[in-house]
């Protein structure tokens, strides 16, 4: 558990923010300027607050009250940044050791292959930084922080630098890393924080304005960037027509046919756009996935849109109907519905 409550002022900006943090991916989400880079460095111990408290898996890190004040080489928290900040005198190999070597707890032969090997860098140990693409510097990076042994990761934008294809190696590779290690992940890219956080801090002028899970972001039923939702489901069936079968909490979805084994669990995103809904479950349709669901609330986005959050067992979504369908239907919070889903997106794995 990650405990932070920070205040400090920086020139006009004044930085007073308050949230926890639990396992997984937590996402630090705003516009620039909101004080994203602020929180990490002040945990990292880069920035040193007027006032604050910061407490790491039960190590108080900082308490301004009680005059503690860990320095940034003994608290045991490694950071990703854009750049990957290589030593380019170094190789691959040598750039890993380096945290290895420094680390409080240093990890085992056994440790140091297993994060070679799940990154994809055993070609590569040899070669020089210049010679590595972004996205082989990114996992290289990812790499030297993982091998210092540290109890929280923190990644200020790390992808920011990277074109869409260094982008879409990279993302699969932090997505092994969310049982690894805890990390506070900085980002105001919407489709980064959906594929691979748990849970979403929103912040705004230096200020937490919402707090929950990413499907409670992806929904809308914090901040107001409802994009439909987003699943965790599980393989469960690859069927002889060229579709498979996921299931989750709250039904099952078919799709088509996905490259992963029985059993294997991935993230479902489903566009609000593609979602539409019936008071009455539908007959001889060419949609295969229709869900029974709850509404749980109705927002009136625009003049000709309104957004209905949805609940489908544990799962929430969103559908984006026109606020005529609203009208004709007559929907509102607490109705059962059902929840014609026309597509949904699964991120490619590595």
């Amino acid at each position: 558990m990650i405990e932070i409550s920070l205040r400090h002022r920086l020139g006009a900006f004044t930085l007073d923010a308050e949230f926890r943090a639990g396992p997984g991916i937590t996402a630090l989400f705003g516009p620039s300027g909101a004080g994203k880079t602020s929180i990490v460095n002040a945990i990292a111990g880069l920035v040193h607050p007027c006032e604050g408290r910061i407490v790491v898996d039960g190590c108080v890190l900082l308490d301004t009250e009680n005059g503690i004040d860990i320095p940034a080489h003994q608290r045991r928290i490694a950071c990703v940044f854009q750049d990957a900040r290589l030593f380019p005198h170094m190789n691959v190999k040598a750039n890993l050791l380096f945290g290895w070597r420094r680390a409080q707890t240093r990890a085992s032969e056994g440790e140091i292959t297993r994060i070679i090997t799940m990154l994809g860098l055993e070609h590569l140990l040899a070669r020089k930084p210049a010679r590595l693409s972004g996205g082989e510097k990114s996992r290289v990076g990812l790499g030297r922080a993982l091998l210092s042994s540290p109890t929280l990761l923190l990644l200020d934008e790390p992808l920011a630098a990277l074109d869409d294809a260094r982008k879409s190696e990279i993302l699969p590779y932090l997505e092994r890393l969310r049982d690894e290690v805890p990390m506070l992940y900085v980002s105001h890219s919407v489709d980064e924080v959906l594929r691979l956080s748990n849970d979403v801090v929103l912040l705004r002028d230096g200020h937490v304005t919402g707090t929950g899970s990413v499907f409670q972001f992806a929904s809308g039923e914090i901040g107001d960037a409802a994009t439909g939702g987003v699943i965790d489901a599980r393989v469960t069936a690859h069927r002889d027509d060229g579709l498979s079968e996921l299931s989750f909490d709250g039904g099952m979805l078919i799709v088509s046919r996905v490259n992963r084994t029985i059993g294997s669990a991935l993230r479902v995103r489903i566009r609000a756009e593609d979602v539409m809904l019936a008071r009455e479950e539908p007959r001889a349709i060419s949609a295969n996935n229709v869900l029974p669901a709850e509404i749980l609330d109705v927002r009136e986005t625009s003049a000709a849109q309104a957004d209905i959050i949805l609940r489908c067992g544990a799962a929430h979504f969103t559908a984006r109907i026109t606020r005529a369908s609203l009208a004709r239907l007559g929907l509102a919070p607490g109705q059962k519905v059902f929840a014609i889903v026309k597509s949904v997106t699964i991120d490619p794995q590595i």
